[in-house]
């Protein structure tokens, strides 16, 4: 079990302390897919850096499976169980998807493995696995390539941070099935930051963030029509909170 208790996260800004997450709870349990989602500006990114180390909250605890984080480095924390895909993923010039796939493992991996890890996330392995990890490859394979080398070893919680940004629509529908998959075969925690309403629909639960805080919580059924307006559309993709 994750759980975040009352973590708070401050900046200077122009000689001033602005607030960007306050007193933000939450726990995600062992089998369960959580979404976070919210306006833009409103923190999500900001929390998913601070849950894998990348910044240091001003305040609160972070927990995972009874052993207090809040302080460990990035690769104290991979160690610990969570994988992590940023936004936008870094590209590697001269390192092959295999050496990625390799690195991200921790050990060397079979062909056969290599292929099936990129053709579980929708990639022709044999057109892929050779080739460099760099800007030679779109938004939408990398964010593929990306997800592989998570699903490259056995974590405890799976952090994706807007998975669906920068990518075409056939890139996303590719996507979602990736994660419908991830649900029903991973026993870990997986946690997602995103807009889009399609992953919101395969969520377990729902957090909403605005303005820094949690401004609502439940199951994906209950949170669902808080986030929908009059016209049908996810106020969280228009960046309106309700």
């Amino acid at each position: 079990m994750l759980q975040v208790e009352y973590l708070s996260y401050d900046v200077q800004e122009e000689g001033r302390q602005a607030e960007i997450l306050s007193d933000v709870s939450f726990s995600v349990k062992d089998g369960e897919m959580l979404v976070i989602t919210g306006p833009n500006g409103g923190g999500k990114s900001t929390l998913a850096k601070i849950l894998m180390g990348i910044n240091q909250p001003t305040a609160g605890k972070i927990v995972l499976n009874g052993t207090d984080i809040t302080n460990m480095p990035i690769d104290g924390r991979a160690k610990a169980g969570i994988g992590f895909a940023f936004q936008q993923p870094p590209r590697f010039k001269g390192m092959t998807v295999r050496r990625l796939l390799h690195l991200a493992a921790g050990r060397e991996l079979s062909e056969d493995e290599c292929c099936d890890l990129l053709s579980s996330v929708g990639l022709c392995a044999m057109e892929y696995i050779d080739r460099d990890a760099d800007a030679t490859l779109s938004g939408g394979e990398m964010k593929r390539i990306e997800i592989a080398t998570v699903l490259a070893k056995q974590h405890d919680i799976c952090i994706f941070d807007e998975p669906e940004a920068g990518i075409d629509l056939w890139s996303f529908n590719s996507l979602i099935h990736v994660f419908e998959r991830m649900r029903k075969e991973i026993n870990g925690m997986i946690l997602i930051i995103s807009h889009q309403e399609r992953i919101l629909n395969i969520a377990d639960r729902i957090i909403l963030i605005a303005d820094g805080l949690v401004s609502a919580s439940g199951s994906r059924d209950e949170v669902m029509p808080k986030l929908l307006n009059t016209e049908g559309t996810c106020s969280a993709l228009t960046g309106k909170a309700q």
